[in-house]
Parts: structure tokens; sequence; C-alpha cells
């Protein structure tokens, strides 16, 4: 006989798994409401914590323009290439294709990508040409993507290189004016809030939270037409006499704004690739250098000052020699009785030594120290030198004897500009500008304008026949001058075959515009003299910076004409023009 199976059931268990799930499915539907319903911020705060992002909108550098609104340095928008390393790896074939478009090798495009594999944001290449960024975009890689920045473009090239200065791949400033006006330049970066796709995409700008503030333009005093033709004539005449380097300042005598400042070796701003960091040196304001004869006027501008000398006085230079202790002094040969005008037109160091001597060290440093030696100009320019002026208690016979002629004393040529202005503007010590200078400029009376103005009427008879300077005439100006040729400083002494060759001067004279220093270090070939190496850049850019500025000659020749009267065919009168 069959038994009857008992099947046993637990109708509690049953309930209590019913209402469990029950009860689960409502916890879900209540924070389900809640999230969506009652408390969407939070899951609002969420999302937007994982697309929105923000962003800063990078600033438009300030343009930089010559005095004439000429652009000498501009920003444009360029594209820089960036990449999320995960998503390009898994691009595999196409990445070889990327790596020739950067032109990188595959292997190091992958090292690159494999070694920052935790970041989300890696550059590949920063400021590419439109070209680049157009084939690069048109590959339409994974996880490759483009940014927009600013790139500094520089129109004058090299001409004006070590004056500008430029900027890095963040667009600040480096060097030149470029660093020591970069507050000025830069601007105010902005930022926004943009909304992002799992790929990292900007999908919609959401709002502006910054806006990006452009930069302030800056007008510079320079001329760029005179900025090319000092630059032009200064690499022809380094590249002619195979020297080391060259310096050129032009100034504007009644502002004391730079008119030109030039240098070689340049550098092009635009590709900076392969150059060496001493090619970014501005040596018109950096590098110092004793100015030999250059500094004779300053001398003769002392004893005109001090009341124991006139344009008359003559001082015996014969034997063509002075012992100074156990120091000898010469001239190039005996000149004789000379002077105050022909020491400095044939460039005695007897004389001014003698002059020097007879003043004392107080008075040849006081004249020294007033014109600017020894100190800063004050251009502001970043790494300016100030030269070296000793304190004359200092100074022994000899040492005085050859700080009259421009030993023992180092300058730039800046500074050698600046001290020629003084002799220019009447006496008048201005400070420098390399900004575009509106309305008179106050100064200080450091000399006499009578001792100024009779320097330079001496300082014209050096551009004329006999003189070392002639050949820094400028046809129809009349200029005035000083040649300097000084031994180059070395360990234990002066080497006899290295000079830094030197012209100063100024015109017109008869109302004088423009000062000019050009200096050559280390002529190689061919002569060595500052009248014969130097005077010449100083004619050819002078002659062009006055017709350039429109400055009326003031040594037009006389010329004799008869004008003949028509109607009766004599002669009505003679006419002079001068």
């Amino acid at each position: 006989m069959k038994q009857e199976q008992t099947i046993v059931t637990y109708p509690a268990r049953r309930w209590f798994m019913l209402v469990a799930f029950l009860g689960i499915t409502a916890c879900l539907l209540w924070r389900a409401f809640d999230l969506q319903i009652l408390n969407q911020d939070f899951l609002r705060h969420h999302g937007d914590a994982r697309a929105l992002r923000t962003v800063s909108i990078p600033a438009h550098r300030g343009v930089i323009t010559d005095r004439n609104g000429e652009p000498l340095a501009v920003s444009t928008p360029v594209e820089s290439i960036w990449a999320t390393p995960r998503e390009l790896l898994s691009s595999g074939n196409q990445l070889s294709t990327l790596a020739a478009a950067l032109e990188m090798s595959t292997l190091s495009l992958k090292e690159l990508l494999q070694n920052r594999l935790h970041r989300d944001f890696v550059y590949l290449k920063r400021q590419t040409k439109p070209q680049l960024a157009r084939a690069i975009g048109e590959l339409k890689l994974p996880g490759v993507y483009m940014q927009r920045e600013y790139k500094r473009f520089y129109p004058s090239g090299e001409i004006s290189s070590h004056l500008i200065g430029f900027t890095n791949v963040d667009d600040k400033g480096q060097e030149g004016l470029e660093l020591a006006f970069n507050k000025w330049l830069q601007g105010t970066p902005g930022s926004k809030r943009v909304l992002k796709d799992l790929l990292g995409r900007v999908v919609a700008d959401v709002e502006s939270i910054k806006t990006a503030g452009p930069g302030k333009s800056l007008t510079l005093s320079i001329d760029r037409r005179i900025q090319y033709l000092a630059y032009r004539e200064l690499k022809a005449t380094v590249m002619h006499h195979h020297a080391r380097a060259g310096m050129l300042v032009m100034l504007d005598a009644n502002t004391g704004e730079v008119m030109a400042m030039v240098n070689q070796p340049s550098y092009n701003p635009n590709n900076r690739s392969g150059l060496k960091s001493d090619h970014f040196r501005n040596r018109a304001i950096i590098d110092v250098f004793e100015p030999g004869s250059t500094l004779k006027p300053f001398t003769i501008a002392a004893a005109l000052e001090s009341g124991l000398y006139n344009r008359s006085s003559r001082i015996e230079t014969t034997p063509g020699y002075l012992k100074v202790s156990d120091h000898t002094i010469r001239d190039h040969r005996d000149y004789g009785n000379l002077d105050l005008s022909n020491i400095l037109k044939k460039s005695s160091n007897v004389g001014a030594s003698k002059i020097a001597l007879s003043l004392g060290p107080e008075k040849i440093w006081q004249i020294y120290s007033k014109i600017g030696f020894g100190q800063s100009t004050g251009s502001g320019f970043p790494g300016e030198a100030s030269g070296v002026l000793n304190d004359y208690r200092n100074w022994s016979e000899v040492e005085l004897a050859t700080m009259s002629f421009g030993y023992g004393i180092s300058v730039t040529a800046l500074q050698l500009a600046q001290a020629y202005s003084v002799l220019a503007g009447g006496g008048v010590l201005r400070p420098i500008s390399f900004l575009k200078v509106e309305g008179p400029v106050e100064g200080k009376q450091v000399l006499p304008a009578s001792v100024a103005n009779s320097v330079n009427l001496m300082l014209e008879t050096v551009v004329q026949k006999g003189g070392t300077g002639l050949r820094a005439a400028v046809k129809g100006y009349r200029i005035a001058g000083k040649t300097g040729t000084a031994h180059k400083a070395v360990a234990g002494g002066y080497a006899e075959d290295r000079y830094m060759s030197v012209f100063a001067g100024l015109a017109p004279v008869s109302k004088p515009q423009l000062v000019m220093v050009v200096v050559i270090d280390e002529p190689q070939v061919g002569e060595h003299y500052g009248g014969l190496v130097a005077a010449p850049v100083f004619s050819s850019v002078m002659q062009g910076a006055l017709r350039i500025l429109n400055v009326a000659p003031d040594d037009m020749p006389t010329i004799q004409s008869r004008i003949v009267v028509a109607h009766t065919g004599k002669d009505s009168s003679q006419v002079t023009w001068q």
C-alpha cells in the first residue's frame, strides 16, 4: 500500500521574501524619486563635475610698433595639438601617420604617450603652422585635439631683435623690451565654462566667467627705416673687417629717444633653433669697453669749465711723448704746440694727459660722473650695465693721465651716446627713452651751454681736412665727432693686436638733432683705426637718417648766380645762397 507523501510548506518564509522584495523595490523607487524629483541637485552636481570644465581663454598680447606705427611684434592665433594618451594609443597603425606629420619617429611618439598614460592631457606640438594643423585635423584620430593659442611674430626679424627681444611658447617676455614691458603687453587671460563629451571634446559653451583683456600696445621711439639702414651698414662693416662684433646707437639729441640700436652678430627671433644664447645679448647696453680717445672731448670740457683754459690755450706736446711715473704716454708723432681744438683734431694723448694732470683727479671724475659714466642710464632695459668709474681718491698719476684719453674707465655704447647728447643738447643731460616721447623733455644742466657749444665747434674740426675723422663727413651737413682706437684689455695688460674701433658724433652742428656711436669690436682684416673703420659707418647711417627725418642741410656750398633781367639784358644783382 502506497504511503502519501506530505508536502511541507513555509508560508512565513514566502511572505518574508515577498515583503523583502517589495521593500527593496520600494526603497529603490523612493531613492529614484528622491534623486530625480526631490534632490535633483545632487545628480546635476556630479554630472556637471564629469562634463563641465572651466577652461582658460588666452589674452591677445599687445602690439609693438615703431614711432610711425609700423608693426615690430604682433601675436597671431595658432593651433596647438594635444592628445589623451590612452585613446591615441588605441588607434594602432594610424600612430605612424601622425608621427610622420609631426616629424617624429613612431617609436618616439609611442614612448611619449606610454610614459604619460596616467594623464588626460599631453601636448604633441605647440603653436603649429596652419597647414600642419589642418593636415592633422583631417586625420580624425581618436584622442587628438586642437587648442587655440597665440604666437608672437616679428616682422622686422633680426633687424630689431636685440632691442625688442622675444617671448617664450607661453607668450611671456624673455628678453629685451618684451621682458621689460611684459606686464604692460601680456593682458589678462579670461575663463569660461564649457560642456565636454566622454572623449573630452567641447560640445558647447555654457557661460563666460571672465572676459580676456587684451594687452596694451607699445609705441617705441625707434624709426624702423633708420633701424634697417643702421643694421645694414653695421653688418656690412663687421663682415668686411671680419670683426668679432659691432654696436650702433643713435639718439635724438633733444628728447633722449633711441632712434636706432643694432648689434652684430644678430639672430632671427622668428626662428631661434640652434642659436647660442650669446647671440641674444644686446651688446650696446650690456657690454662695456674702454672708449679710448672718444673721451677726450670731456677732458677738454673739464678744462674749459675750470676756467684755467680757453679755446686759444696752447699745450706743448713736443717731443711726442710724456713720462708719467714709470709709464710713457705717446702720440702718433710729435705735434708740437697745440691749442685745445687741435688736441682733439690730432687726437693728442700727450695734450689730453697734460690737461688732466693740471686739473687733478677730482675735476676729471666730476665731469665724467655728471655726464653719466659709472652709473646706469635708467633706460629700464633688462641687464643694463653701469660701466666702471672708480673713485678718484684711488687714482694714481698714471691712471689720471690715461683716464683723460679713455683708458681705465669702462662704458657702454648707450652711455657714450648719452654723454655726447649732453654736448649736442647744450650741456643738458636727458633721460634715455625706448618709448616715443611727446612734447619737450626736461633734463638736468650738467655742463654750461657755452662749454658744450665750444667743444662741438672743436669736434667739428676732427671731421675736416687734417682731422682723424674725415671719413665721418656728410655732404651738406656740419658734423662734429671724435674717433677712438683702444687696445683691448686682457689678462696682465693690453693686447697688441686686438682693438676697439669707435666713432662718436652729432649732427648738424648748427642745431644738433642726432647723436650716434659706432663701435667695431676687434676688426681683423684691413685697418683698425676708428677713423677708418667706424667713421664710414657713421657717415652712411647719419646721411640716411638726416634725409629720412627731413633735417635741413646746414653746410651748403656758397653759390653765386647772375640774374639777367630779360627786358634790359643786363645783370641786375648778385645773389648768394648759403
